[in-house]
């Protein structure tokens, strides 16, 4: 016996249980371990995951609203952007991935300088964007660490920079490695000055970064899990034909050989950089 009355005859006919119902993009987000968190909770939260605290790579802008007092700064040298200086071109021109990360981003290049109070406390914070081509460092990028130094000395103000980069940009070639010794130099004049200075590792933070400031700092924090390293694993691996320590390269690991003084979540950032500068900056 046939049950015709199960069949659906008309064509094209919509119903409440056949409407498809899609989430817009942006308002749940996945975490490695598979932990799904609502957008507004995970803000809430410093974009920590509260199933299970896996930090969520977030950027300046987040950063400026978690670390200053009511969200509230001044941006520094916001006009200073990247140029092609050699004409670079590999799969692309330099100066085409140039215009088309800025329109992405809405950034003139791969950090931001910014002075605000943080627990009433003043200071300047420059941070990186891994969205700008991978937060790389080029020319633009020492320049604007510079220029927050002789900031922070002319207005006697400790300073933080908030790592997170593959390294050196390749497309502007030894222009990129020079900014290393640019800002070790500027650096070694804030310290001659008495002012302390931060290093805060994101996830991740490789390359020409690690080798040079983001491991000369006064008090070098990390964030939990953070990859921090100069070459990639796999690149180690194959040279050295070793398998690596378990956890290896992660900020805990670092932590436990002598190169980072604290493993600080970003719920807890904004009191303990606080807390840090109290204790150990000097009072105009």
């Amino acid at each position: 016996m046939a049950f015709d009355w199960f069949k659906r005859k008309a064509k094209n006919i919509t119903t409440s249980t056949d409407e498809k119902k899609d989430v817009p993009k942006g308002l749940w987000h996945q975490t490695p371990s598979g932990k799904v968190v609502e957008h507004d909770e995970l803000k809430r939260n410093n974009y920590v995951s509260p199933e299970d605290g896996f930090h969520v790579r977030i950027g300046s802008a987040e950063f400026f609203d978690i670390l200053f007092d009511g969200g509230k700064f001044t941006e520094l040298d916001a006009n200073v952007e990247s140029i092609d200086i050699l004409n670079f071109k590999d799969t692309k021109p330099y100066k085409d991935r140039l215009k088309e990360v800025k329109a992405k981003t809405k950034l003139t290049d791969s950090i931001r300088n910014a002075v605000g109070t943080v627990k009433g406390t003043e200071m300047v914070v420059s941070c990186m964007d891994f969205a700008f081509i991978g937060g790389s460092l080029g020319s633009v990028m020492g320049e604007k660490i510079r220029r927050a130094v002789d900031y922070c000395i002319k207005h006697k103000l400790p300073y933080m920079i908030i790592c997170q980069s593959g390294g050196a940009r390749m497309q502007e070639a030894t222009y990129s490695l020079m900014q290393l010794a640019k800002v070790q130099a500027k650096l070694a004049q804030l310290s001659e000055a008495g002012l302390l200075y931060i290093a805060y590792l994101c996830d991740p933070t490789f390359g020409g970064i690690t080798a040079s400031f983001a491991m000369t700092a006064d008090i070098i924090m990390a964030e939990p899990g953070a990859l921090i390293g100069f070459a990639g694993p796999r690149v180690i691996r194959e040279t050295i034909g070793r398998d690596l320590p378990e956890g290896f390269q992660t900020s805990e690991f670092l932590q436990e050989k002598g190169f980072v003084d604290f493993i600080v979540k970003r719920t807890e950032i904004q009191d303990t950089v606080a807390k840090t500068v109290n204790l150990l900056a000097v009072k105009a």
